[in-house]
């Protein structure tokens, strides 16, 4: 399928896999709105695209943020064709419910799956009304097996994988098509931001052994998006080598 002049946007573009599956966008010929809260490591990566590229400061968990969403866009910007809600975290490590607070835990369902509902809500009208449109949530194997002392994370990415199975079936007899992406363990600063540690982190990666890398994982997105328009990927699930 042809991408040149198609316009996605990125949620949680500024770090990690949501970095790399904007540039691998951009590398398509896509416009790209890489959406995020830190806006100085935002316009970094759009330094990095170039014309094509366009920073938009973005907080899902925050009503009034999305609301306002397509109206601080650009006009070359504002007809999305690929959503990609990648934004994401599990602040708060890896420990029993009881042992954490209840608010931080309570954010990551605001933001892995409340904040993508919000997302989707917005851009979705539009995709109906131009009849094109393809979605694609990052969701992860930990939203299809229970993790130890990954009580809310585990929630939201089950959550994820549900609203995904059914914005599939709701859009079925319409252009618009939905991927989930599940990857399994992937290097980024994810654990650092966890942990709010960046030893604690790396100890975390290394412990694991073998990981994804961020561009494997944007690799999957652009897979999805180049298929004609007579195939949807379902799904995709991405593992570091020797584990299933």
């Amino acid at each position: 399928m042809t991408t040149s002049h198609k316009v996605a946007l990125v949620t949680g573009a500024s770090s990690g896999i949501g970095t790399h599956i904007a540039l691998q966008l951009a590398d398509l010929g896509m416009r790209v709105v890489c959406a995020g809260r830190n806006e100085a490591a935002l316009q970094s990566v759009v330094d990095q695209i170039g014309p094509l590229g366009h920073a938009l400061v973005l907080d899902v968990a925050d009503a009034d943020s999305v609301s306002t969403l397509r109206s601080r866009l650009p006009d070359e910007f504002q007809d999305i064709d690929v959503l990609v809600n990648n934004a994401g975290h599990a602040t708060g490590g890896k420990r029993r419910l009881d042992e954490g607070d209840v608010e931080q835990w309570v954010s990551i369902i605001d933001t892995n799956l409340t904040g993508l509902v919000r997302v989707t809500h917005a851009i979705v009208p539009t995709m109906l009304a131009r009849r094109a449109g393809h979605i694609v949530n990052v969701g992860s194997v930990s939203g299809r097996e229970p993790v130890l002392g990954d009580s809310l994370y585990c929630a939201s990415k089950y959550g994820v994988h549900g609203f995904t199975e059914v914005l599939r079936a709701d859009y079925a007899d319409t252009p618009l098509r939905i991927t989930e992406i599940l990857p399994g363990m992937v290097r980024t600063n994810f654990a650092a931001t966890r942990f709010s540690d960046a030893e604690a982190g790396e100890r975390y990666y290394a412990d694991h052994g073998v990981c994804l890398n961020p561009e494997d994982v944007a690799a999957a997105v652009v897979y999805a998006v180049q298929q004609p328009p007579n195939v949807v990927i379902a799904e995709v699930k991405i593992v570091p080598s020797g584990q299933v």
